[in-house]
């Protein structure tokens, strides 16, 4: 239904030792949004993408995923999940690894090669599906991660930094393609240390020290700091929370 919370977060902290990764984070997201969650590296995006999904458990509060308190199995086959490490076997081939991986979400082979068609014609690795993904670049088993993540047609799918090591063409081409699934009603959350990137979602939250800085639609955020673009933007917002503290 449009309209509906299929991501909710409500206070989740997590530790690891004396590190806070999350600090008391709330996050809600509606079904059909692109949802970008941008911040530098060690901000706590990746921890709170395995935290949503049900990867990690959170020392406090709670995460609720498409209704459901997480973590919870009846919740995987609609979702999607592109880790930030690579979620790949290296041993086989690319449309194998899709093969594989269509078999563990309850996908006949036809049905997987149907998609993974048009999947490797996005990422553009059509003409390397027979390639054992270990002979690949970085960025080449990023696009196989993202491929796979996308594989089932999941209603809410979590991208963590799908962009990284991607030339700026085509990573135009993923939030195109990004854009064009949340107008079919999906649901993505995207995290990116590239501020700018999240101007093409309809909100960002801007993440720092495991707390969001501020949330709402880039152009909200950028009135809210009088500047012209979301890296300007950010950094504002970073001096002021440090004048605060």
């Amino acid at each position: 239904m449009a309209g509906e919370q299929v991501v909710r977060a409500e206070g989740l902290r997590k530790r690891f030792g004396s590190h806070t990764a999350l600090d008391g984070l709330s996050l809600s997201v509606p079904q059909g949004q692109l949802y970008g969650l941008a911040g530098p590296n060690g901000a706590g995006k990746t921890t709170l993408i395995r935290t949503l999904c049900g990867l990690l458990r959170p020392d406090e509060g709670e995460a609720h995923l498409l209704g459901w308190r997480m973590p919870n199995t009846r919740v995987r086959s609609q979702l999607g999940y592109m880790p930030q490490d690579f979620a790949v076997y290296d041993d086989l081939s690319v449309i194998q690894n899709l093969e594989f991986f269509g078999e563990l979400y309850g996908l006949h082979r036809a049905h997987v090669r149907g998609r993974a068609d048009g999947l490797l014609d996005l990422v553009q690795l059509a003409d390397r599906r027979r390639d054992r993904v270990g002979s690949l670049s970085g960025g080449m088993r990023r696009r196989v991660s993202l491929a796979i993540s996308l594989l089932h047609k999941p209603r809410l799918a979590f991208l963590d930094e799908p962009t990284a090591g991607v030339d700026p063409k085509l990573r135009r081409s993923f939030w195109d393609y990004f854009s064009a699934l949340a107008e079919q009603d999906v649901t993505l959350v995207v995290t990116t240390h590239l501020v700018e990137e999240a101007q093409r979602c309809h909100r960002v939250g801007f993440l720092m020290a495991g707390r969001l800085l501020t949330e709402g639609t880039p152009d909200e955020i950028l009135a809210q700091t009088g500047k012209t673009n979301l890296d300007d933007a950010f950094i504002e917002l970073q001096e002021r929370r440090e004048v605060k503290s």
